[in-house]
């Protein structure tokens, strides 16, 4: 018998929220963003999904595009953060790739360029982020430059990107949105993460970038009603590998940071830091065994963890576990070890293996 551990990656959620995506924001063409291997879910495997249900596919880079091309993947896809040297601008031609222009060096090399045929090309404005884009005061002077342009193609998109949309109360946003929308009128732009396309329909403009919410996670920081209606790709799963019963005072673990205040039954778990769970997650973190919550109980080893399941009925060896996912939100895991889901799951390594449930005939 193989380890039980293994991430399970369910298709149809995938396209369940892509179509979610699309209900909220039906008046804007949907750009879906498959970076950092689609989130860890398999860059390959989502694009091939989302190929027919967005109208444009977004990476980080060149090597993420590059992927996606020698795949057969042949949706438009815009690198996020555009070329880093004037040579990929090769590349990016022969692929059909869009650009992100961010920064005077980009526009340089494009303007120097005489590619087979006109590229596409993303405009960034920084209205906050401050971390990508051009000021707001060069916004019109780079459009006329890339109009003017012999290697840039049609309508060039303006866009920027929201610091804190995932908090409702903060204002940042709202004021991010009226910088943005007072820029260059009449031409097509996008402001909406997925943040944006759940909480914030006035900023969902031309195109929305939904990127977080493909995946079934919410980037919301407190519970909201179009975030409810996702549905988790990946459900990383094991069993119980072994049940022991520990007397009051017994510690468990490495260090011995879980202490028992009364007889005590745990569970060993198959699934460790070297499967993806956070070795920083906290004594009580959820962990779902037999779909009944129990709690982590002692220090995460590089194989295994350690889980109270004392009350918890049915519990034996090979009962099934739910680590996060299907029940239990890989971002409630995550702020117990302090952290986010996004980075529990773009690290996800290869050991568990992938168990993919394709999606049903449409």
């Amino acid at each position: 018998m193989s380890r039980p551990c293994q991430a399970r990656l369910d298709l149809d959620a995938l396209r369940h929220n892509a179509a979610l995506a699309r209900q909220l924001a039906p008046a804007a063409k949907q750009l879906a963003v498959v970076k950092a291997d689609a989130y860890g879910h398999g860059a390959v495997r989502v694009a091939r999904v989302l190929e027919s249900q967005a109208d444009a596919l977004a990476v980080a880079c060149l090597e993420e595009a590059v992927e996606l091309r020698e795949a057969g993947i042949q949706a438009p896809i815009l690198l996020l953060e555009g070329v880093f040297e004037a040579v990929e601008l090769a590349a990016a031609d022969r692929l059909g790739l869009w650009l992100t222009v961010a920064n005077e060096e980009q526009l340089a090399w494009l303007e120097a360029l005489r590619p087979a045929a006109p590229l596409h090309c993303w405009l960034k404005v920084n209205t906050g982020m401050n971390r990508l884009g051009i000021a707001a005061t060069h916004c019109q002077e780079f459009q006329a430059r890339l109009r003017a342009c012999a290697g840039v193609a049609g309508d060039v998109v303006l866009y920027t990107h929201f610091a804190s949309a995932e908090d409702l109360v903060n204002r940042a946003t709202a004021r991010q949105l009226e910088e943005f929308d007072a820029l260059l009128p009449g031409v097509p732009r996008s402001a909406a993460n997925s943040a944006g396309v759940l909480a914030w329909p006035h900023s969902h403009h031309d195109w929305v970038r939904p990127g977080y919410m493909l995946y079934g996670n919410s980037p919301m920081a407190l519970p909201h009603a179009n975030a409810s209606a996702l549905r988790p790709v990946m459900t990383l799963r094991s069993a119980v590998i072994s049940l022991r019963e520990v007397a009051p005072g017994d510690a468990v673990g490495y260090g011995g940071t879980w202490v028992a205040r009364r007889a005590s039954r745990i569970a060993t778990v198959a699934a460790g830091y070297g499967d993806g769970y956070p070795r920083q997650a906290a004594n009580g973190t959820p962990v779902l065994v037999n779909g009944q919550r129990a709690a982590l109980a002692g220090r995460v080893s590089m194989d295994m963890i350690t889980v109270d399941v004392t009350g918890l009925e049915g519990v034996r060896s090979g009962s099934e576990v739910v680590l996060w996912g299907e029940g239990l939100a890989v971002d409630e895991v995550a702020r117990c070890a302090g952290t986010t889901g996004y980075e529990l799951l773009t690290r996800m390594p290869p050991r568990p293996p992938r168990v993919v449930i394709a999606p049903r005939a449409a």
